[in-house]
């Protein structure tokens, strides 16, 4: 099988590229609208988007000022309302060790 982005040999059961990180699987799994907690700049609104619609974050982020610029500020209130809609990506806890001994009470 080859990856769609990059066009490199990959396993056949791949479901992410091993060269270029991409999702190449067939069944995707339903990504959501979120603003990760790491990577951000101001909100983490455009890294939500860029990671939604898999595009370069620098990209979205020139996109969205310019698009500010030239809308006169419509673009800075959509970007005020997105950071208050978006919610936060869910905070990933450490999952306990396998081996790790449970302490009984009496």
């Amino acid at each position: 099988m080859y990856c769609n982005y990059c066009g490199k040999v990959i396993q056949d059961d791949a479901q992410v590229c091993a060269y270029c990180g991409k999702r190449v699987g067939a069944v995707a799994a339903r990504k959501r609208l979120v603003r990760p907690r790491v990577g951000r700049k101001v909100a983490g609104v455009c890294l939500g988007f860029s990671e939604y619609f898999d595009l370069d974050v620098t990209l979205v982020r020139v996109v969205w000022l310019v698009g500010a610029f030239l809308s006169g500020g419509a673009g800075l209130i959509a970007y005020i309302i997105a950071w208050i809609v978006m919610p936060n990506q869910p905070e990933l806890l450490p999952a306990a060790p396998a081996n790790a001994e449970r302490v009984h009470n009496p």
